[in-house]
């Protein structure tokens, strides 16, 4: 018996708005079937005792701790600006 059917697998050609034809929907068909199908594999394993992970390897937060620390001061910031006025970057305009 079919895990999924070709009206399955119109149907969400259609919703992913692509056009596909009726041997592409046979072959998609086949191929979905098949993953479902190893995928239903994964039911038969004994996973009692078996801890939920959400990671492979057990790894922590490597990033650094947030320290406060003073940030640049305005005129070291602006130095390398091709254009300032009033303390800012100043750009061209965008907008009319």
């Amino acid at each position: 018996m079919a895990r999924i059917t070709k009206d399955q697998v119109k149907h969400v050609a259609h919703l992913a708005r692509l056009s596909v034809t009726e041997k592409e929907v046979d072959t998609f068909t086949e191929q979905l079937d098949a993953i479902i199908g190893f995928a239903e594999q994964l039911n038969e394993l004994d996973t009692d005792g078996v801890e939920p992970t959400t990671h492979v390897l057990d790894i922590h937060n490597v990033l650094r701790e947030d320290k406060q620390r003073p940030s640049l001061d305005r005129e070291e910031a602006l130095k390398n600006a091709p254009d300032q006025e009033d303390g800012q970057v100043k750009v061209p305009s965008v907008l009319e």
